[in-house]
């Protein structure tokens, strides 16, 4: 059984891997923001089923846009146990709307959950990972990490970003026996998109658009429900829990980078032709020794600089 941390765990993706990780036996650390105001009532439901299933789970308040929280959770989680052996960086928003009515503070707040969340949890717990030589973190992305669509270049922007991060992070943590991967969910029905942030725009930008524009992005809103209700859609979340298990059962080395769920859109078709250029890449350029993910610390040492 596994030490798992998990964030954003007061509703969705977060909460249903919470439950299921920890039925399974696993050491689960729900994290999330505001456990005392907005999300006190997640937080108590979660404590109240674990006691009532004798789970080995706790909840701690940890918000991913704060240094400090992120300090003050990884120091008791690293105090009450070795620290976590996955951490699933699941807490996110998706801002939609005309993108140049969003201010740069906006635009900066997108960036500050999606991307700059994951760095910080990743900064807290990785020196306790690579003391001991293993681990496994993922990197909630999605199917918008790899195409775009009007309306949510915010969001877009930020899932891209979590795609370069994360590989870049896979390439330079293979060399301490942890390995770090991305899923990628398509549309599901979560809070995502309801609770989605809109641009304050108190400058009128968006009204300047042609109403196409906004007709458009009403009928997306529309798209998404019908979606939903469409039994034959595969839009079911316990299918992204489902792929956090198996990733976390996989043999170290063995998982794949990327895991596409749900309505793909062909996104797994592009991994596969995109991916096969990864590794004479990095043979091209002498850092061969980082594509494979180390049972030692040995690679890194051997491989030496890069002839780039």
């Amino acid at each position: 059984m596994r030490s798992v941390l998990i964030t954003g765990c007061s509703s969705g993706f977060g909460r249903l891997a919470a439950e299921a990780l920890a039925a399974q036996g696993h050491q689960v650390w729900a994290t999330m923001r505001n456990t005392r105001r907005d999300n006190r009532d997640s937080a108590d439901g979660l404590r109240q089923s674990a006691a009532a299933q004798g789970w080995n789970l706790t909840v701690v308040e940890l918000d991913v846009t704060s240094d400090a929280s992120v300090a003050a959770a990884s120091a008791r989680i690293l105090r009450e146990s070795k620290g976590p052996d996955v951490i699933i960086n699941n807490a996110g928003q998706m801002y939609a709307g005309v993108t140049e009515a969003f201010t740069a503070a906006e635009f900066h707040n997108q960036l500050n959950v999606n991307v700059l969340g994951i760095h910080r949890v990743c900064r807290a717990f990785l020196p306790a990972m690579r003391e001991r030589g293993s681990g496994l973190i993922i990197n909630l992305s999605s199917i918008a990490g790899r195409m775009a669509l009007p309306f949510f270049g915010l969001y877009h922007a930020s899932k891209w970003a979590v795609e370069g991060y994360s590989l870049g992070m896979r390439r330079e943590l293979a060399c301490a026996g942890i390995d770090v991967v991305v899923v990628e969910p398509g549309p599901f029905t979560t809070q995502l998109f309801p609770e989605s942030p809109r641009p304050q725009d108190e400058e009128g930008r968006a009204q300047t658009y042609p109403a196409a524009s906004h007709e458009t992005f009403a009928g997306m809103g529309a798209a998404f429900e019908g979606m939903f209700n469409d039994p034959a859609v595969p839009t079911d979340p316990d299918d992204v829990v489902r792929t956090f298990v198996e990733l976390i059962d996989m043999t170290p080395g063995a998982r794949p980078f990327r895991s596409v769920v749900g309505v793909g859109l062909g996104i797994a078709e592009r991994n596969v032709s995109d991916e096969a250029h990864d590794p004479p890449f990095l043979e091209a350029l002498g850092l061969d020794g980082f594509a494979t993910l180390a049972q030692d610390s040995r690679p890194l040492a051997r491989q030496g600089a890069g002839r780039a």
